[in-house]
Parts: C-alpha cells; structure tokens; sequence
C-alpha cells in the first residue's frame, strides 16, 4: 500500500463542483492501494502517517508528527490514487497490472478510512473511483512516498 503524504497549509476535495471534504493544516494522503495489500497493510500505513515527523518544531527541524500535533492542530484528508500503483518502467504508456483490483481496493480504502476516522476525529476522504478535483497547498513543499 502506497501512501504520497503532502504536509499541507490546506486541502480539499470536490466532485462535481462540490465540496466534499476539506482540511487545514495537516497531511492530504493519496493513497494507491496494490495486489497483495492487506487490511494489516493499511493498518500499518495509517500508524505510519499519524506518527511521520513532518512538522517543524520550535527549532525549525521537522521533528513533530501529525500525533504530536493532535487532531485539533493537524488535519488529515484521504484521497484514494489507483495511478500510484502503475507501472512506468517501459514505454510511454502506464500499466495498471500492480493495482488492485477495483472491489478489492475499495474494501481496502473504505477500512482505511473507517479506521482513521475512528482515531482522528475529523479525518476526511475523497470518494473511491469518482472524478475529483483535489486541491491543496503544499507546505514547504514537503511530500513523502511511504509504503507499507
């Protein structure tokens, strides 16, 4: 299980030109979701999230997690990516063969979510499989590629 963490001023979703969730400060995960994962996998991703030091401390160093902030300081937006599980080694047209299957994946994120949602109050998603516009400003920029 992939997860691109991007430590974000703010971030939000839309479908159809409406707003289906939104952070501000905090991490917007996209999340590609391979064959083989498991909901260990996913288990082990979210831990990895809500404990990567990516926030400054009071020396400038990023050292603080989205932990060490609490829920009430750090947001956490979810946005399911099945196009980080491609294959671009050769030619110029990706494969998809690494992604999970369509029903397996949604399982998948819909427990990921569940889960996060359960220990971040306030954790938001984007909606599996729908065209959404996902907006952000990155942070520094600071972005991430974790795999569990």
């Amino acid at each position: 299980m992939i997860g691109l963490l991007q430590r974000v001023r703010r971030a939000s979703v839309e479908i159809d030109g409406r707003t289906m969730a939104r952070i501000d400060r905090g991490l917007l995960v996209l999340i590609g979701i391979q064959r083989g994962d498991t909901p260990a996998r996913a288990s082990r991703l979210l831990e990895r999230l809500l404990g990567y030091r990516v926030f400054e401390d009071d020396t400038g160093r990023m050292n603080k997690s989205l932990r060490d902030l609490g829920p009430e300081r750090g947001g956490l937006l979810l946005v399911s990516q099945f196009t980080l599980s491609a294959d671009t080694d050769s030619g110029t047209r990706a494969s998809f063969t690494p992604a999970a299957p369509p029903d397996e994946a949604r399982a998948l994120y819909a427990g990921l979510v569940a889960e996060a949602q359960a220990i971040w109050p306030g954790a938001a998603s984007g909606v599996f499989g729908a065209d959404m516009q996902v907006s952000l400003v990155n942070d520094g920029p600071v972005t991430f590629w974790l795999e569990a």
